[in-house]
């Protein structure tokens, strides 16, 4: 029988038929970063239990670790102390392999794990995390956990899970120049909705997708969860196995060779059928940027804020009423009449080698506005080494940019750093709720050279100059 590729995944791994779309599957591999995962494995010691297998554990400080030069287990936020050296603690009594502060190994979880060779094609990956997906973009079953998750996969290796269903995103025809990874997953929200992943695992396909780098098709998978997935799919290619040649923990020799014809094997049939069909156009896909508080609520950078009054749902209407009410917009402002206080490139969706070198390129000889603050914090140790090899940092610093050590940074606010209530940030992060990036803090989503792009301009931007008024 013809299967997809989610299918063939599930299969390889399924331990047991547990009745009901239930099954016990293999975990291969599990993933953990000192925010959630010091509390499973502090569990495990008290519970006297011991990781099945520790060679299989991998664990990093990202979320809570601050990304000022310099740093070391001092953070803003309260406590984060406490979190750094509980995880160091039952990392090493565990025995499983820590990514410290000061290893060259460092940095964003969903980042160092493929950079390492951890995330492999066809394995199976969980991480307390929700975008663990991104690691579908190498062709792996990965998706985000609960700590107790965390802990029963890392003591038994294996995970009860019911299956979802299956759906196809096929991006047709080729991507106008600029338009990135970023804007073609924010598209698909955009007119599907945050929620129309909701119990599908997706898999992106198309000669779009085909033409994406690996780090591209990550970004493509990272923010599968906004669309409300249970993860995103990559089929792996040619490009995936170079990409994978020759990094730490990826098989070597004769292992390497095995590994390689069998990763070839992992594509959707032909004639397999799907549960759900999704076909994108991308001509239709612009350079794109949120103006509201979900992935959901975009418009191209050279649109307007849409009117309310215009949706027939209710609930939708209410919900971008309150969205315009938190982010003080006004139905009908261009895009471009917008003022920014602050630009961020950073996050596991966006932080990548090939995203600084986007977003450098950009601002060379350029300087940021006047009034603005500008930050980049590289993906990983290893990334950010990169970039100052190539010169890149200084590209940035030149610009006006901060340049910081690795780490999930102001993605997020619990490592207690925000730009403040009130400023308006556009970000290459993946969420813009409320308070994501601090309390009171407007975020507008959007891919790095957007940010970049806005950054010198001082109001959002298209990095090709079209709607600049």
């Amino acid at each position: 029988m013809s299967k997809t590729l989610f299918d063939k995944l599930w299969d390889l791994h399924t331990v047991a038929d547990l009745g009901n779309g239930n099954s016990l599957l293999h975990i291969d591999r599990v993933f953990l970063h000192e925010r959630t995962g010091s509390i499973a494995l502090q569990s495990i010691a008290e519970k006297n239990r011991k990781v099945r297998m520790p060679a299989q554990v991998f664990c990093t400080m990202d979320h809570i670790v601050d990304t000022f030069p310099g740093r070391g287990d001092e953070t803003l936020m309260p406590s984060g102390r406490e979190f750094i050296e509980t995880t160091r603690i039952e990392a090493k009594a565990a025995g499983i392999q820590l990514f410290d502060i000061g290893d060259a190994r460092q940095g964003i979880v969903h980042v160092v794990s493929p950079e390492q060779g951890i995330a492999l094609p066809g394995l199976t990956m969980v991480c307390p995390d929700s975008h663990t997906c991104t690691l579908g973009g190498l062709g792996a079953l990965a998706w985000g956990i609960g700590s107790t998750d965390a802990e029963h996969a890392m003591v038994t290796s294996t995970l009860r899970i019911r299956k979802p269903r299956t759906m196809r995103v096929t991006f047709s025809g080729s991507t106008r120049p600029g338009v990135s990874a970023k804007d073609m997953i924010l598209h698909l929200i955009g007119l599907y909705s945050a929620s129309g992943g909701s119990g599908y695992a997706v898999e992106f396909a198309g000669p779009a997708i085909e033409a994406l780098s690996v780090e591209a098709r990550m970004t493509l998978c990272n923010m599968a969860v906004e669309f409300s997935a249970f993860t995103g799919l990559v089929a792996p290619d040619e490009k995936t196995i170079e990409f994978t040649r020759g990094r730490k923990y990826a098989p070597s020799g004769r292992d390497w060779d095995k590994a390689s014809r069998h990763w070839e094997t992992l594509v959707t049939d032909q004639d397999a059928c799907f549960d759900a069909e999704i076909i994108i156009d991308c001509a239709d896909i612009c350079c794109s940027v949120t103006w509201g508080t979900s992935p959901q609520h975009m418009v191209a950078v050279t649109g307007e804020i849409p009117d309310p009054s215009r949706e027939t749902n209710p609930a939708s209407r209410q919900a971008m009423n309150r969205a315009l009410e938190y982010m003080d917009l006004k139905p009908g402002t261009a895009i471009a009449d917008i003022r920014l206080d602050a630009a961020f490139i950073g996050s596991c969706t966006n932080a990548r080698l090939s995203d600084l070198r986007l977003a450098a390129e950009y601002l060379r000889g350029k300087h940021i506005a006047p009034g603005m603050k500008a930050v980049v914090v590289p993906g990983s140790t290893k990334v950010k080494l990169a970039a100052e090899a190539e010169g890149l940092d200084q590209i940035f610093i030149e610009a006006g940019f901060e340049w910081r050590e690795s780490g999930c940074s102001m993605c997020f606010y619990a490592g207690g750093e925000t730009f403040g209530p009130g400023k308006r940030v556009i970000s290459s992060t993946n969420r813009n709720f409320e308070g994501r990036q601090g309390p009171g803090t407007r975020t507008h989503l959007a891919s790095p050279l957007t940010v970049a792009a806005s950054a010198v301009a001082g109001f959002i931007r298209e990095a090709g100059g079209e709607g600049v008024k």
